[in-house]
């Protein structure tokens, strides 16, 4: 904390050198103007204190007249910056000016009041539609005096049965690889003393499996 008290704003800085700029501007133009003492030390005040009432109802959001008494008092600052910048001789005031610098308290005073005291427009809150509620229930109501008609139920469609899948036509097995499982088989019979199975007899002949089905109907192995 301590060290952002100790590191100096640059915004801040030039805020205060172009406040004190403009202040002295506008009490050396008040002051040529013949308003003398403490007289030309009012008019930097007032046009500040004008064009900060009018920012502040901007920052509000307010209507569009803080718009108009924002570049018053901005035309009023610039205008006394312009001036004492030599493009005026401060000792031979036109009397225009002498005028405008003259009526400026009683403008500035109009602006002001008109500014703080002027109430801004309401909106007009949004309809949220509490009031369209007991509509709704009384819609309600009358539909639930009325018993709902039930749908007549539609009867299922009649499915047409599936087509039977033909029978898978049988391998045609060779007399002589029927002859060979058979010795396969008889083999296994006198070495285990029990029928070989199918599964058994596929593995040793080594055929797909329609043919050693086929193979084991033949032999009427299980």
């Amino acid at each position: 904390m301590n060290r952002a008290l100790r590191r100096p704003d640059a915004v801040l800085v030039q805020a205060v050198i172009a406040g004190a700029l403009s202040f002295a501007h506008l009490h050396d133009l008040a002051a040529a103007a013949g308003q003398s003492g403490w007289k030309a030390w009012a008019y930097p005040v007032s046009v500040d204190l004008l064009l900060v009432a009018a920012w502040r109802r901007l920052r509000a959001g307010r209507d569009g007249a803080s718009w108009t008494w924002f570049t018053i008092a901005l035309a009023a600052s610039l205008g006394a910056n312009i001036a004492t910048a030599g493009l005026l001789d401060l000792d031979h005031v036109p009397a225009w000016l002498r005028i405008l610098v003259a009526g400026w308290p009683a403008l500035a005073f109009l602006g002001g009041t008109l500014l703080v005291h002027t109430p801004a427009l309401a909106t007009a809150p949004e309809e949220t539609g509490p009031e369209s509620e007991p509509a709704a229930s009384e819609v309600e109501l009358h539909r639930t005096d009325i018993a709902p008609v039930p749908a007549p139920a539609s009867a299922p469609a009649e499915l047409d049965p599936a087509p039977a899948k033909p029978p898978a036509p049988v391998p045609t097995v060779p007399a002589a690889l029927v002859d060979h499982a058979r010795s396969i088989a008889e083999s296994h019979r006198k070495t285990t003393g029990e029928p070989i199975t199918t599964d058994a007899l596929t593995a040793r002949l080594g055929l797909p499996a329609p043919t050693c089905q086929a193979i084991a109907a033949q032999l009427e192995l299980t």
